[in-house]
């Protein structure tokens, strides 16, 4: 043996060695599990804290004082609910203007309409009930008769009544000024709508371009400026791609999104501000994570599964299409369940792009005028009163329902049609 080669240690040293490096390597390993475990309660932890919080907000007592007593609206002091359909008629006819009136009938006839609509316009154009204040929660729950006795002194004329903010009403209800009838249902369209155009666009294309970037593309450097760029686009802030979707989708080809090269009714071709331009948006924001994590997932199959179906006369077209996609599906669709979760949340672009913060009618079409579940909580937000806050907790919670409710879906999707390897 030369003195130049390294020399091995007998086969029992060596053994020795290992056992004695077992308990510390056992320590490092019980540390890093102990962080991780810890990494992991911590972000529950923080995560119901933050359902708590909006939650504290959702429900809760609240003082309502209305502009006219329900009492006084009949000679005998019956409660509305009593009433019967003719004489809420006979309320709204008298304390209405006439022009209100034939609007009501216009739209539809009062004698054709359900008892329970007749009083819910007797309520909010009567009556007009106003909250005064409400309170969180947690001070309703445990601090009740504080509360009895702060509404009693502070609004001697209003009602408490302990409030369901997350009701049936709020969710089929649209926007209204008046917090008490303001609810999300034009907001969960224009997200459901936004969302299925982004998934449109960005999902195809997406997958396309991972895999001719994975299986076809060749090293050379045109192809690794494309990947590069792939690369530093995710990383794009998102009021950015909001930018480029305002100059490209809403100005330069407005008559496209718009509708009016198509026909569209009140289509405006100098203003692109539809349903069509923000997911066209949201799919170019969506669009570079998607194939990068397709491409992780098409670079994760193993070459051998792909140099056996060569070695059985297959095509490259073949290859990929019977055997290399449906192997990556699961990772594929893990990373387009992320980008969606991500685009069904986003506020900025969709606001440079112009969805609107009060809009009370449902989009009918892609060319429609739109609003977004998170663009509604940013407007309540704003607003000054507590009520206004109230119901943005609401929909905070009804954003949540509705993105579990996509990403279940999508994944017993992913799960029904995916194939793993053995």
């Amino acid at each position: 043996m030369n003195a130049s080669e390294p020399s091995n240690p007998p086969p029992n040293e060596a053994v020795n060695i290992m056992k004695d490096n077992l308990p510390a390597r056992h320590a490092v390993g019980k540390v890093w599990n102990v962080v991780f475990l810890l990494s992991t309660v911590f972000g529950i932890v923080i995560l119901l804290i933050l359902l708590g919080d909006i939650s504290n907000k959702a429900f809760g007592y609240v003082a309502i004082e209305a502009k006219v007593q329900p009492t006084t609206l009949t000679a005998s002091g019956t409660p509305l609910e009593q009433l019967s359909k003719d004489q809420m008629i006979v309320i709204l006819e008298e304390n209405l203007s006439k022009n209100r009136v034939k609007t009501l009938i216009k739209e539809e006839p009062l004698e054709e309409r359900s008892k329970d609509d007749l009083l819910s316009i007797v309520v909010a154009e009567v009556v007009k009930p106003k909250v005064k204040k409400s309170w969180p929660l947690s001070e309703s729950l445990f601090n009740k008769e504080a509360v009895l006795a702060e509404a009693a002194k502070t609004y001697p004329k209003a009602y408490v009544e302990f409030r369901n903010w997350l009701s049936r009403d709020f969710i089929s209800s649209p926007q209204s000024s008046d917090a008490l009838y303001a609810g999300v249902r034009t907001a969960i369209l224009g997200s459901l709508d936004v969302i299925f155009l982004t998934i449109l666009f960005a999902f195809p294309i997406g997958i396309g371009a991972s895999i001719y970037l994975q299986e076809y593309a060749h090293d050379n450097w045109i192809n690794r400026i494309i990947q590069t760029n792939i690369n530093n686009l995710a990383g794009v802030p998102s009021i950015i791609y909001g930018m480029l979707g305002l100059t490209i989708f809403v100005r330069v080809i407005a008559s496209l999104t718009s509708g009016y090269m198509f026909g569209y009714p009140n289509s405006d071709p100098n203003n692109g501000r539809t349903i069509l331009s923000a997911g066209l948006t949201m799919a170019l924001l969506v669009l570079p994570v998607i194939i990068i994590n397709a491409q992780e997932a098409i670079k994760a199959v193993p070459n051998s599964l792909r140099e056996a179906s060569y070695g059985i006369g297959a095509t490259k077209w073949q290859t990929v299409w019977s055997h290399v996609l449906p192997n990556s599906i699961p990772g594929i669709l893990t990373g387009t369940i992320l980008s969606v979760s991500r685009a069904f949340g986003e506020t900025a672009p969709l606001v440079i792009v112009g969805a609107a913060t009060y809009i009370t009618f449902d989009p009918n079409s892609i060319f429609s005028k739109f609003t977004t579940l998170p663009i509604q909580v940013y407007q309540w937000t704003s607003r000054p009163q507590d009520e206004f806050r109230n119901i943005a907790a609401a929909a905070i919670l009804v954003l949540l329902i509705v993105l579990l409710a996509l990403n279940t879906i999508a994944i017993l999707l992913r799960n029904r049609y995916s194939r793993r390897l053995p």
